[in-house]
């Protein structure tokens, strides 16, 4: 008799004979050998919510800057370009007639252009610790805010930038500070920090921007492929240097980014330590210590951070990104704020311990009139912005309520621009001398200067997210569970059975 779907004369194959109650246990084996389920406490939520696709990715995040501008991008491009002629307006008027219009008198000779220059170079070290040091340690949250917070790193370098530019007075000279061979024979003082600056910081734009173009290219050649017009086309072809996708490129991507991320890192330490040397390497009280780097590359992360959660909590909203900026990454962020704030604070305990075991008078006198003199109530403020806001990012209830956190990340920033004041204008105030004693007052010129750089800083990030994705599309794809061979959704067979 022929049996249907076997071939004549086939012989039908053996059957092993296994006992009814091996079969039980083998079962009970195979049961026994499967992993267990994670708690639920212990699971974390995706880094893409509610398992959106590859192309939802990029139709989301490059629709930003293909649509049409919103109109609260209109609301706020217009009062920065306007705070941002005020900047141009500022210079030109310092420049013309002299850093005399500066509040700086003696002995207060360095004022808010100091103050502002680090404080925005201090904004801008986030980016780099977001994009190379979290990329060399593999932390995959960091993909949806590294492009933002890179673009951020330039944006406030250039803001930084003008202030030791135009405070030497004579702006034209400035190519002094620079080894270039000239007639008169000049060359710069090398044995000055303010010339270790016009290094360590012109090193730290170049990095950056480096680091942040090598990571636009994948996805300018994703809006280059979108383009509807011409010029955008061409634009975007044009700097996306001929990207295909070929296996090639993405293997020559990898290893650039990665000689880009080890060349940062060190950036990340060295940049804010060379400008505490500005202040560490001089005799004054209050600012020879040693412990100025490592504090000031903590303090710098830390106003960073909050900067970006300043920058990105709105934009998640206004973007409607609430799907890729998720409460995981706000959640992080925040952990990192709290993090580097204590160790801010702890630096502060540990500068009125060496004051009072140094045993020096002046530098004794030098943190009670911090506290104590005439600009008390600046060193008080530090003290809340800077040491207790952060610690309200223990309690989850806080790190969840994304007003709170908006709040907070702003009271950081004020806090880490009043740690500049106190360092800067109450160690310089009153010297050695009581007849040179000062108060220090910065003038309108002063301020509206200071108001011109957040006018370019918002000027250029606005510019930058209406045309190009403010989001690594490509590495928010790679950490999504279709990328991933061991999940379901990216070709994972159930129980263990290999990938499709």
């Amino acid at each position: 008799m022929r049996v249907a779907g076997r071939s004549p004369g086939t012989v039908p194959p053996r059957r092993p004979n296994i006992e009814p109650g091996r079969v039980s246990a083998m079962s009970e084996v195979a049961i026994s050998m499967t992993p267990p389920p994670v708690p639920k406490e212990l699971e974390r939520p995706p880094l893409v919510l509610n398992q959106r696709s590859l192309g939802w990715i990029s139709d989301h995040i490059a629709g930003i800057a293909e649509g049409k501008a919103p109109v609260w991008w209109w609301l706020a491009f217009i009062p920065s370009f306007l705070m941002f002629l005020v900047l141009v307006a500022m210079l030109a008027y310092q420049i013309s007639t002299g850093v005399g219009v500066w509040g700086n008198h003696h002995p207060t000779m360095w004022g808010w252009d100091i103050i502002n220059f680090v404080w925005w170079i201090g904004i801008g070290h986030a980016g780099t610790l977001i994009s190379a040091i979290l990329f060399l340690l593999r932390q995959r949250w960091r993909t949806a805010v590294n492009r933002a917070a890179e673009a951020m790193t330039i944006f406030a370098v250039m803001c930084a930038g003008i202030y030791p530019a135009v405070h030497v007075g004579r702006v034209w000279f400035d190519w002094f500070l620079f080894p270039i061979p000239n007639s008169n024979g000049i060359w710069p003082q090398f044995r000055s920090p303010l010339m270790w600056d016009v290094f360590a910081v012109s090193t730290y734009f170049t990095v950056s921007v480096l680091f942040w173009y090598m990571g636009l290219i994948p996805d300018l050649a994703v809006m280059r492929d979108r383009a509807r017009t011409k010029l955008r086309q061409i634009l975007y072809g044009f700097f996306a240097l001929g990207w295909t996708g070929a296996n090639r490129h993405w293997t020559n991507y990898e290893k650039a980014y990665l000689i880009l991320a080890g060349l940062s890192t060190p950036l990340v330490l060295s940049v804010h330590s060379i400008v505490s040397l500005d202040f560490a390497v001089s005799q004054l009280p209050g600012w020879h210590t040693t412990i100025f780097p490592p504090y000031f590359v903590a303090g710098a992360i830390f106003s960073g951070f909050g900067m970006v959660l300043t920058l990105l909590i709105p934009l998640r909203k206004l973007c409607h990104l609430e799907d890729i900026i998720t409460m995981r990454h706000i959640d992080v962020m925040c952990k990192v704020t709290l993090a580097t704030g204590s160790i801010v604070g702890y630096a502060y305990g540990m500068e009125f311990f060496i004051a009072w075991y140094s045993g020096s008078p002046f530098e004794r006198f030098a943190f009670m009139n911090r506290a104590l003199g005439p600009y008390w109530w600046g060193y008080w403020l530090m003290l809340f912005c800077n040491v207790a806001v952060p610690q309200l990012f223990w309690f989850r209830s806080v790190r969840q309520n994304l007003w709170l956190v908006f709040i907070l990340s702003i009271l950081v920033n004020i806090g880490m621009w009043f740690e500049r004041f106190v360092i800067i204008v109450i160690s310089l105030h009153r010297e050695f001398l009581p007849a040179n004693w000062g108060y220090y007052m910065p003038t309108w010129v002063d301020v509206a200067t200071f108001l011109g750089t957040f006018g370019l800083f918002f000027t250029m990030f606005l510019l930058f997210m209406r045309f190009l994705p403010m989001i690594a599309i490509s590495e928010v794809k790679g950490v999504t569970p279709q990328a991933d061979p061991h999940h379901p959704l990216g070709g994972a067979k159930p129980h263990g059975g290999g990938h499709g």
